[in-house]
């Protein structure tokens, strides 16, 4: 087991430096344009892939660093340089930890290949949860997987929404509802590759931030994927779901469901996003104050604007301190006894949000113009309190892991 540490290894720093120059020389100078177009920033994915970042193999060993750092310092990076492209680079991420969180070994190397494609034919992937009336509330989920036993099909209805990707992607991971009667346990996660009959791109969301990173619905109409498609396999959904329809009746220990055990494995992931935009709005901030000049001195020199930097500068340390623990635990097994993970999220979240806010009123008229990147940051932080679980839903899942009460 990795000892935690504070202090990043030679290898991680190397890695480190050379996505903030990514970030700083190829994501930064783009970030406006692809704002202004809301388009996936294809070129910039494809430049991504062409240094070997978007790529399944960086992936793999940024996640599997036995720190547990690797993953979290790497997105940091990638958004702090823009937060819409850094959602289009890593938003696949979260389609691959579906996999690697709820399939088995032969799926994760067969489809997670896919998700990314190659140099030469990126692809991306989308992650499927979110529904109209399904949001926070995963057990009001409608989305049905029936299976066809004869033809050994699943057969999938219903309708996603806010789905990073959803509809451009290659392959769709979708979290249906296999057994009404369970709620929240009675959901599955299942595969849809690439042009499958009965998948289509629904509304395509125009944005407040991120809108470099595409967002869309996901109609599924009849659309039938093989029995391997269902991640984990049959005799493991069966044994689930006997499990906890036994529980349901005895009241015995709760089941964790397909979606949450993907947004479980990602929230640290999410914080990370979060402290490098916050991150970048500080810098952007504190650098404006230095040169900054009113009655004859740098702006910086009076308290009301250098103890707001001093705060965020604080917030963001501890923000990162929390993602890097829940990251650190996520990797070397120990559990979130006390929602370690949400903690991270939570934080790191509202940080961002009063951070770049901060950022706005330091450059005062500057700031809320397009001129300056804290107008699109401050847009950007707005979504880090509400996907993957809002700031409420953190704060239910911290209470009652911490009460003992089970987490529906």
């Amino acid at each position: 087991m990795a000892e935690f540490t504070m202090e990043l290894n030679d290898e991680q720093k190397e890695v480190r430096d050379w996505l903030h120059g990514f970030a700083a020389d190829v994501i930064r100078p783009a970030a406006a344009e692809w704002d202004e177009r809301e388009e996936t920033p294809w070129p910039i994915i494809q430049e991504a892939a062409k240094l070997g970042i978007y790529s399944l193999d960086f992936y793999a060993q940024q996640f599997f660093d036995p720190t547990g750092l690797g993953i979290v310092m790497a997105t940091e990076e990638i958004f702090w340089g823009d937060a819409g492209i850094g959602l289009s680079i890593m938003g696949t991420g979260l389609a691959a930890v579906g996999v690697l969180a709820n399939g088995t070994e032969e799926q994760i190397g067969t489809w997670i290949p896919q998700m990314y494609g190659d140099v030469n034919d990126v692809k991306v992937a989308a992650f499927c949860s979110s529904e109209p009336d399904a949001g926070s509330d995963v057990a009001a989920m409608r989305t049905r997987a029936v299976y066809d036993e004869a033809k050994d099909e699943w057969v999938l209805n219903g309708t996603k929404t806010w789905a990073t990707n959803g509809g451009i992607a290659n392959v769709h991971v979708v979290v249906a509802v296999v057994d009404p009667e369970l709620g929240s346990k009675g959901h599955a996660s299942f595969i849809v590759p690439p042009n499958t009959p009965g998948l289509s791109q629904g509304q395509k969301f125009k944005k407040h931030g991120i809108r470099a990173s595409h967002t869309a619905e996901v109609v599924l109409e009849d659309v039938r994927v093989p029995g391997h498609c269902l991640l984990g396999g049959k005799e493991k959904l069966d044994e689930r779901l006997a499990r906890a329809r036994e529980r349901a009746k005895t009241g015995g220990e709760r089941v964790k469901n397909a979606a949450m055990a993907t947004f479980e494995a990602s929230r640290p992931a999410v914080g990370a996003m979060a402290v490098g935009t916050a991150r970048a709005a500080y810098e952007e901030a504190l650098e404006y104050a230095k040169t900054r000049t009113q009655f004859g001195r740098p702006i910086i020199d009076n308290q009301g604007v250098a103890f707001q930097l001093a705060d965020m500068r604080t917030q963001i340390d501890a923000a990162r301190l929390l993602v890097w623990r829940a990251s650190w635990m996520a990797s070397t097994g120990k559990k979130f006894e006390s929602a370690e993970g949400s903690m991270s999220k939570l934080y790191a979240s509202e940080v961002a949000k009063k951070v770049t806010a901060q950022a706005v009123q330091i450059l005062g008229g500057n700031g809320f113009t397009r001129e300056y990147p804290v107008e699109r940051m401050h847009r950007d932080a707005a979504i880090y309190t509400i996907f993957e679980g809002t700031s409420e839903i953190q704060r239910l899942v911290i209470a009652r892991t911490l009460s003992g009460m089970p987490i529906r």
